[in-house]
């Protein structure tokens, strides 16, 4: 139901009473309620505000007796370490502290109040104890949001709430923060789930996420507060010309925490700033605005605003058409699709941080004000939304009522698979769920393209581009790379004669290549980890498959005087004085899936200093400091890595496009094929003649050192030296590739995404490694002292052992290099039982000094897990060489069910490690279900098998079965039942493609 007009909210035949609580995050809930409630009061209603908001907000927009206003804080919202950055784990804690422990105390007063002042209806702004208090009273109540519901980006988690929210509710927020700090914050979920339970329906703002689990939705314009003042009226009082270029500095009432100079600003123009503190000095350009400043007219005296984005902020710049210049923000879950609705009407310029933290502003401004925002909807959603809200009180039934609060919590629990919390329960999700799916169902970079399609695309290509140097081989996905570059030229001429609205992303690709000019092309692949795993760090065999889906790279070399910068690029140049010097540009495509910034730039010169290239650690502090654009440090760092290893110094520009079918968070390395791609394409477009094993161990420092993810390096070693349809196999001691290993033609192998986000740089897999290597060095220790005090048999080891080639074994293993050099029995016989369980930090350095690896650190603080990380990869390398063995032996049912016996025994030694998960379990459980059924048995068995990958904790799941229809059909079976019990689809993995080195490079040029 959609409600666009409203005829004002006519005087009640009923005088009512309505409790309205706000949150206490930000002003932007304080100030869309002021509407709501302005609009209640001119129908003759009380409002009672239950607010920790100042007095002035409210007061400033609603003089009446009918209004009162009582100061009691019952949640935070999320807590911000600055005006940029929420702090998730401190929102988590005050949550607690705030709602949570007095949780008893706070329904009982609640309730009580509700009574004393005979509330007809509850309102939220989007506290939860206030649903559940009005539930305890007998009350109904009703909230109002843009968004709702636990849809985490990133596929995080898929939980959803029915409720009638305004604002944003914090079981969005919330479960995100819960996934970084740990499952023992869980119940604050839950908690703020069962509360909005209570709610009737969605009263739903423009700029909302996909909100599947709400049954009945209202849709209304947006809420803005009104003008008071004329922009002529607010300039003669601020004593400014109507000809000075103005911006306004407004990130929601908050401090902006960094000294502003006046060169910020370019000559002429004024900035006011909303939230300076009574202290803070400002430059004679910028004018401090009263903290009680009415700021709808101040914007609308504006010609710009700078600041980060939130509800208030959007929905006031979009109604009174003021270009907004925008930081992202760290961790704050509404902005991507508040940042969307911005755009979209041609009303946002985004502002990287660290132009705006150092001063270049001038681009940004000049490029805002060029801007012809066009919202055209309706702004009377206070209006609206009150008329609903008075109707409700009255009567008025807008539920359906086809589900009771009880239900729709259970659905809650289903839908929010990834906080688990009915494991082996599967629940039937509802059809309205599964039909909703679809808005989440979104796909970025190269796409799969059908037989039929590839005939049309490649003489498509040909048409498009001259290939100058290599071969597509016949690769759809490369094929429809090089159509969506050749489009890029044709964005480019469409955008000189229309208004018609682009993603950025795009926008930027189509004027980052120079057409007359070669441009190179790398292609590297993701890949499944079949068997090996996290064993790779510890020396182990492993075996990997390189995926269909690949990431492509295009760069080209300008000369810095020919270079076209973006006019931030050029303004930050000319700003330092200096001549054109080497700039590198890179587009990334599919940015708005993962909320960071589609562009990055940098000029090369800050990887030099003092005529050297900088230290790794820098630079990881250096795409650090931005969130939005840290991914550059996949890309960019490649540039870096080759500076420092083989000398390279990069006299020209350098532009690139990276566009990746390879999804994210699935451990199927998106990142090393990323790293492997750029890698490639930056060496080809300067002549560099690189092996592939070169590549990927090259592409792995830029993993290891400059993004910080402490992986081994099998992923990029997959990436650069995998070909289709083998196995790659690599002893990782470093990087050893002793052969490919063909798939028997009875054989294959697929892969299940779980939806579970993994991530190598997770605190899971770090301090798993960190056990292992803790594991090591004591069994170097352990072997150490009964080499050198081979008379003392008081610690346990027989004289027997001491013999001459026991005293070699024990010597060698005193220098193990790496523990999948050390066999099993030696491991059971000698070591299993002197590496203790567990181990604190501190107690082993104290011992050990410490762990031998270069690329994770120990906390002191922290225990860690020992016996089962040490003893992992000794067993892996193990089942690896016998997998290896068993694919080539004789074609039999009982070969088939050894391979799948370990795969089952290396996913249960990941789960003793601690890096198992309820989605992944599923999955396996799911298959072995498959596998005993009387219908598989009947058909002579099919799918064999199944195993966690790569560094676990989610991800995705490798399946080996039989290469028949039968199996395909069973795993599309497993893929819609964990569908049923958890709402999440999986995606699958099937089919390969030849890695980096294989596919070499492209050199083409546009006809």
């Amino acid at each position: 139901m959609r409600i666009e007009e409203s005829e004002g909210v006519s005087a009640s035949r009923k005088h009512l009473v309505f409790a309205y609580y706000v949150t206490g995050h930000g002003f932007g809930h304080a100030t869309r309620v002021v509407e709501v409630v302005r609009n209640l009061i001119l129908a003759g209603h009380d409002v009672h505000v239950v607010t920790g908001a100042p007095d002035f907000v409210f007061t400033s927009e609603i003089q009446s007796p009918r209004l009162f206003i009582r100061k009691v804080l019952l949640d935070c919202g999320a807590v911000q370490a600055d005006a940029l950055t929420v702090d998730r784990l401190a929102s988590l804690e005050k949550y607690s502290e705030t709602a949570v422990i007095p949780r008893e105390s706070i329904l009982a007063t609640e309730v009580e109040w509700l009574n004393s002042i005979k509330a007809d209806l509850v309102v939220s702004d989007v506290v939860p104890v206030a649903c559940r208090a009005a539930a305890e009273a007998g009350i109904r109540s009703v909230c109002v949001t843009n968004f709702s519901s636990v849809i985490v980006l990133g596929s995080l988690m898929y939980m959803q709430y029915s409720l009638l929210c305004y604002g944003c509710s914090w079981d969005f927020i919330y479960a995100e923060y819960v996934m970084a700090a740990g499952n023992h914050h869980r119940s604050i979920v839950w908690q703020i789930a069962e509360d909005y339970s209570h709610c009737e329906f969605l009263i739903r703002l423009p700029g909302y996420c996909p909100m599947p689990a709400f049954r009945d939705v209202i849709d209304v314009p947006l809420v803005v507060r009104r003008l008071h003042k004329s922009r002529k009226e607010i300039r003669k009082e601020l004593a400014i010309e109507e000809d000075v270029k103005v911006v306004i500095l407004n990130f929601g009432g908050q401090p902006s925490g960094w000294k502003l100079k006046e060169e910020f600003l370019p000559p002429g123009w004024l900035c006011l700033v909303c939230g300076a503190s009574d202290t803070q000095e400002l430059p004679p350009n910028f004018i401090k605005l009263a903290k009680d400043a009415y700021t709808p007219d101040v914007m609308a005296a504006s010609d710009c605003m700078l600041g980060k984005i939130g509800y208030g902020t959007v929905s006031e710049a979009l109604a009174y058409k003021l270009p907004f210049v925008f930081v992202r923000r760290d961790y704050f879950n509404e902005e991507p699709f508040l940042r969307n609705m911005l755009e979209y009407y041609q009303g946002g310029v985004e502002m990287i941080r660290r132009d705006l933290l150092t001063g270049h502003w001038k681009p940004y401004l000049e490029r805002a004000i060029s801007l012809k925002p066009c919202y055209e909807g309706g702004i009377n959603g206070g209006e609206v939304a009150a008329h609903i809200i008075q109707e409700t009180a009255i009567g008025k039934n807008y539920a359906s009522d086809k589900l009771s609060g009880a239900r729709r919590l259970r659905d809650a629990i289903v839908l929010g698979y990834q906080l688990q919390r009915a494991p082996g329960r599967d629940i039937l999700v509802p059809e309205w769920y599964a039909n909703a799916a679809n808005e989440l169902s979104k796909s970025t970079g190269s796409s799969t393209v059908s037989a039929a399609e590839g005939g049309h695309l490649m003489s498509s290509y040909i048409e498009d581009f001259e290939i100058l140097h290599g071969d597509l081989q016949g690769l759809p996905d490369t094929m429809s790379f090089l159509k969506s570059m050749a489009e890029l030229d044709a964005i480019n001429e469409y955008e000189k004669n229309s208004e018609k609205r682009q993603m950025r992303e795009r926008k930027a690709a189509a004027g980052l290549f120079n057409w007359e000019e070669d441009i190179y092309v790398a292609r590297a692949p993701g890949r499944l980890d079949v068997m090996g795993g996290i064993a790779d760090y510890s020396g182990s065999l492993v075996l990997q498959l390189p995926t269909r889906e690949a990431c492509h790279v295009a760069v080209q070399r300008n000369d810095p005087n020919k270079h076209k910068l973006w006019k931030h690029a050029q303004e930050r140049q000319n700003t330092k004085g200096q001549q054109p010097t080497p700039v590198l540009q890179i587009v990334s495509y599919g940015s708005e899936l993962s909320n960071r910034g589609p562009t990055f730039d940098m000029d090369l010169s800050d990887f030099i200093e003092d005529g050297q290239p900088i230290p790794y650690e820098k630079a990881k502090k250096y795409f650090a400091q931005d969130p939005s654009q840290k991914w550059a440090a996949y890309v960019a760092g490649t540039i870096l890595v080759l500076m420092k290893e083989l000398g390279v110094r990069f006299e020209d520009s350098i532009s690139m496009l990276v566009s990746s079918a390879v999804p994210e968070g699935k451990g199927v390395s998106s990142s090393a094929s990323v790293e492997v791609a750029s890698m490639s394409a930056i060496a080809a477009a300067h002549g560099l003649s690189i092996s592939p094993r070169d590549i990927a161990l090259l592409s792995q420092k830029v993993e290891n050192h400059i993004v910080g993810a402490p992986c081994g390096v099998m992923d990029q070693m997959t990436s650069a030296c995998g070909e289709a349809n083998k196995l790659l196999a690599m002893v990782c001691q470093p990087a050893e590739v002793i052969g490919l290993v063909e798939i028997p033609n009875h054989i294959r192998f697929w892969g299940i995404d779980s939806g579970i986000r993994h991530s190598v740089g997770g605190a899971d897999y770090g301090s798993v490694r960190i056990g292992a290597f803790m594991g090591r060095k004591i069994i170097k220790s352990l072997a150490s002292d009964v080499v050198s005090k081979s008379s003392d048999f008081s610690n346990g080891f027989v004289h027997d052992e001491l013999e001459d080639d026991g005293v070699a074994l024990l010597e060698a293993e005193a220098s193990l290099d790496y523990l999948c050099n050390l066999a099993p029995h030696r491991y059971e016989a000698l070591y299993a039982k002197m590496l203790p369980e567990t181990l604190l930090g501190q107690e082993f350095l104290n011992r050990y000094i410490d762990h031998s690896d270069p690329v994770t650190s120990i906390d002191t603080n922290r225990k860690y897990v020992v016996r089962a990380p040490a003893k992992h990869p000794i067993y892996e390398n193990f089942r690896v060489k016998n997998f290896k063995a068993l694919l080539t032996s004789t074609t039999s049912d009982d070969q088939l069910t050894a391979l799948g016996e370990l795969l089952y025994q290396c996913h249960y030694s990941y789960s003793a490690c601690g890096l198992g998960t309820d989605g992944t379990d599923r999955l396996v459980r799911m298959v072995q279900e498959m596998q005993h059924s009387s219908k598989s048995k009947s058909e002579g068995g099919t799918l064999y098998g199944a195993k966690i990958t790569g560094g676990g904790s989610g991800g995705t799941v490798c399946v080996i079965g039989r290469n028949s229809l039968c199996s395909s059909q069973q795993i599309l079976e497993v893929q819609q039942k964990y569908k049923v019990a958890t709402g999440y689809l999986p995606f699958i993995f099937e089919g390969s493609s030849p890695g980096a080195g294989k596919f070499g490079y492209l050199r083409i040029r546009r006809r």
